[in-house]
């Protein structure tokens, strides 16, 4: 794989030196805080702060209010990936519904102690005997809503606000293993991958062994969809999406693989393929501009592989990306999935492994910012 981005920004992409100087707002140090935040989490849990939320039944229904952007992105992925297997359904919601009462667990998530829509969420969950969780800083409107009635994890780091999917992954996760009886995860080892993810994607190593860089290599100089197969992936490319125009000011689409088929086989894309982009006998003054090239990137978990990759067999231009990805095995140009390459499973849950590929998103929006000098 070539690092080309070096003909479309100022910064290549194996120059760690420069890509460090580039970054002035401190995004590679924000972006590699995903461990430390797990941390946070797996600490208060062990300090006893979920311990009046403890029960030895599963509730009805989990309930997530959540507010705009990741703490929503986050309750669609523990729901589409947890909700089947928790022994609770979870409920995804801008407001409570009317039935909720105290055989009910309600999370609210977000990153503004003011928000009004959670101020009365909160404040109604507690009203009706619920068991109420604040994911969200404890101060202000939600704590005077909640005081002495609730059990909050608001945060103990300072992330800014574009890196903090997977603490309200973690919070979840979290609450889920004190309400469930039989559900254990071990955010410590979650932590711990994290950081071996955020090592692997830091500057100084090369584009052929750093995952992030090779997804921002694969983007470089083309339209971008991001597509999923299930609500957990479709959610992980929302936030995708999200983190590509909020970082690295791109603007990439966030669909279901269906649509993509659809639209690579009715033409989006058609004449961007490798042959044309070498052809060093096109003229735009004769034959016009060149199409723009094309990019599918398919979010999976190990589980959804193997069919996935099926699916997209013939298919240029349309990558499978998934936790266990060696860069090594990447083929451009295709899909990856080819006899051969793929990787052994992970160990760990469906959730587990989206927080992997969220934050080898967000540190490939860095490195998209980044290579603009």
């Amino acid at each position: 794989m070539n690092a080309s981005p070096t003909s479309a920004g100022v910064v290549d992409l194996d120059d760690a030196d420069g890509l460090l100087a580039a970054d002035r707002m401190g995004l590679l140090r924000a972006a590699s805080m995903a461990g430390s935040q797990v941390r946070t989490v797996a600490a208060a849990l062990d300090e006893g702060d979920l311990e009046a939320i403890a029960s030895d039944s599963p509730p009805r229904t989990v309930v997530w209010v959540a507010g705009r952007g990741n703490a929503e992105n986050a309750g669609a992925m523990l729901a589409a990936a947890l909700g089947g297997s928790v022994g609770a359904p979870i409920v995804v919601a801008s407001e409570p519904p009317p039935w909720i009462g105290a055989l009910d667990v309600l999370i609210v998530a977000g990153d503004d102690a003011g928000d009004p829509p959670l101020v009365a969420a909160a404040a109604m969950g507690v009203r009706r005997g619920a068991r109420v969780v604040v994911i969200a800083p404890y101060e202000g409107p939600l704590r005077d809503a909640t005081a002495g009635r609730s059990v909050a994890l608001p945060p103990r780091l300072p992330v800014p606000d574009d890196f903090t999917l997977v603490r309200y992954l973690a919070a979840g996760l979290a609450v889920l293993q004190v309400i469930t009886p039989g559900y254990r995860v071990d955010l410590a080892a979650l932590a711990d991958d994290l950081d071996t993810e955020t090592f692997r994607n830091s500057a100084g190593h090369e584009i052929f062994t750093n995952p992030a860089k090779g997804l921002a290599d694969r983007m470089a100089g083309r339209d971008v969809a991001f597509a999923g197969d299930s609500a957990a992936t479709l959610a992980l490319a929302r936030h995708a999406c999200t983190v590509m125009l909020r970082v690295a000011h791109k603007t990439v689409a966030a669909v279901g693989l269906a649509d993509a088929l659809v639209a690579i086989g009715t033409g989006w894309g058609r004449g961007s393929g490798p042959t044309e982009e070498r052809s060093i006998f096109h003229d735009e003054e004769i034959d016009g501009p060149l199409p723009h090239r094309t990019r599918t990137l398919v979010l999976t978990t190990d589980a959804e592989r193997p069919a996935v990759a099926a699916r997209l067999a013939g298919f240029d231009d349309v990558n499978v990306v998934n936790s266990s990805d060696v860069p090594e095995a990447a083929v451009e140009g295709g899909s990856q999935d080819v006899p051969g390459s793929a990787p052994a499973p992970r160990i760990g849950g469906p959730e587990q492994q989206l927080a992997l590929l969220a934050v080898r998103i967000e540190m490939a929006a860095v490195y998209q910012r980044l290579i603009r000098g």
